[in-house]
């Protein structure tokens, strides 16, 4: 053990040199730093991140280890449930004080609740701060002091609050930051990307994407200069870049929302003629925080229908065969098999597409959200462990803000209406209206009406 005061700061969903309140502390006390990230899919009840994050993670990770050492700091990577890897690290130095960003999943608030009390019960400091949310989900109350179960009062409530403080400066190589060495794994050792005899699947995310605090920025600048002065009018377009393209980084913490927020804020009122597109954006970032709020109050959000009627709802257990039509774009519904193969290759998915494909799962073939959800946690870069289950809830009709049930987006409708030159189905699914295309898996018409008599069948 050290007698030299230590500050560990453990990364989290937050892998970023900026605006990161937990290092900016450690940077402020001017003891040697410890930079931690553990890869925990060990805790009970902690779930293990699916493959296109885990390809997302190991190239933030990367990232996040050339910023730390441009500043004088290495980022040590330990493996293991957290609460232990945390507990020997700081026994392993002799830390005085370990610092992280809050969670708030309920396992998550678990782990660091417990290890928070253990550290300062060893004498050890430990401190949280709020640097993943504008407005953490006990901040946010109604009238009478309960929770938000619906998004318009939920945002305007969020909206009247005083302005989001500003982002806090990275640090510099002039803050003459000292870290501690220590033993670490190697990155390549947790097999975090595809390798042999598996198939190279990452290829369409590596031409699209770039994982990391820079990639964020440079994705941000993109947007505000040449993308949100068209966000109303292509955000809903599938075959345009009309949206911001910013939720993987938003969700690993590679740009954290005071950061997002004060941009589109700048921007708005630097040209007044985005402002339209900087506020539609701006409602989207709270539709996020919305989703933080529900899973803080409402943990079961993940695996639990919020509407208890559907407990009763007849889903449909699609054969092994059925579902991997749906998760391989081959139903034989253009832009349903467009969409799912837009997320196969490059791990994203169009907002509006999103919504097309889980509604055709969830009401034509009738099968279980979750069904869907899972498939989305393992295949998107973006993956949420809020805003996937809500959106998912959210379309199937089971939550507390959802889209009615009997609002079942049809497939041809949604394409004729937002894909009219058919740019986005041609580009994924050029097979479309050739003979080499299938027949479609469902018929619309009557898959929408056996849905709407199982719905009526639970409403009692």
């Amino acid at each position: 053990m050290s007698e030299t005061p230590t500050t560990v700061v453990w990364f989290r969903d937050d892998l970023r040199i900026s605006d990161n309140p937990a290092l900016h502390e450690a940077v402020l006390r001017g003891d040697p730093i410890v930079c931690l990230y553990v890869l925990d899919d060990e805790s009970p009840g902690i779930r293990p991140i699916g493959g296109a994050s885990r390809w997302w993670l190991h190239h933030s990770l990367e990232s996040l280890a050339e910023s730390l050492k441009a500043v004088g700091l290495t980022l040590t990577l330990r493996r293991g449930p957290a609460r232990e890897v945390v507990t020997a690290l700081v026994g392993d130095v002799g830390a005085t004080r370990v610092l992280w960003n809050r969670r708030y999943g309920e396992v998550e608030r678990g782990i660091d609740g417990d290890l928070k009390s253990s550290l300062r019960e060893a004498g050890v400091e430990a401190d949280s701060f709020q640097g993943s949310l504008l407005a953490e989900p006990w901040t946010v109350l109604t009238g009478q002091g309960g929770w938000y179960k619906v998004f318009s009062p939920f945002y305007r409530a969020v909206m009247a609050r005083q302005t989001p403080r500003h982002p806090l400066p990275a640090p510099t190589v002039g803050d003459g930051l000292h870290h501690r060495t220590v033993a670490t794994d190697a990155l390549a050792d947790w097999h975090l990307l595809p390798t042999s005899p598996t198939p190279d699947w990452a290829g369409g995310l590596r031409e699209r994407w770039r994982p990391g605090e820079t990639g964020a920025a440079e994705r941000l600048d993109t947007f505000l200069t040449e993308r949100v002065s068209h966000y109303v009018a292509e955000h809903d377009l599938p075959a345009e870049e009309g949206t911001s393209m910013l939720s993987p980084h938003l969700r690993w913490g590679e740009m954290s929302p005071f950061q997002f927020w004060h941009a589109l804020d700048g921007h708005r009122a630097r040209a007044s003629a985005d402002a339209e597109g900087a506020a539609a954006v701006l409602r989207q970032l709270i539709w996020r925080e919305f989703s933080y709020h529900l899973l803080y109050h409402l943990p079961s959000i993940t695996t639990q229908n919020m509407r208890e009627e559907f407990d009763r709802f007849p889903w449909v257990d699609p054969s092994p065969a059925e579902l991997e039509r749906w998760q391989q774009g081959d139903t034989g519904i253009p832009l349903v098999d467009a969409g799912m193969r837009e997320l196969w290759q490059t791990g994203i998915m169009h907002n509006r597409v999103r919504m097309v494909v889980a509604s055709f799962l969830v009401k034509n073939l009738r099968v279980d959200w979750r069904v869907g959800e899972a498939w989305f946690w393992d295949t998107l870069v973006d993956a949420d462990p809020a805003a996937n289950a809500l959106n998912w809830q959210w379309v199937a009709g089971s939550g507390p803000d959802a889209a009615p049930y009997f609002r079942v987006f049809n497939p041809e409708l949604q394409a004729s209406k937002f894909d009219k030159h058919g740019s986005y189905v041609n580009r994924y699914v050029p097979e479309a209206g050739t003979p080499a295309y299938p027949e479609p898996m469902v018929d619309l018409k009557e898959s929408r009406r056996a849905a709407l008599d199982a719905y009526a069948s639970i409403r009692g």
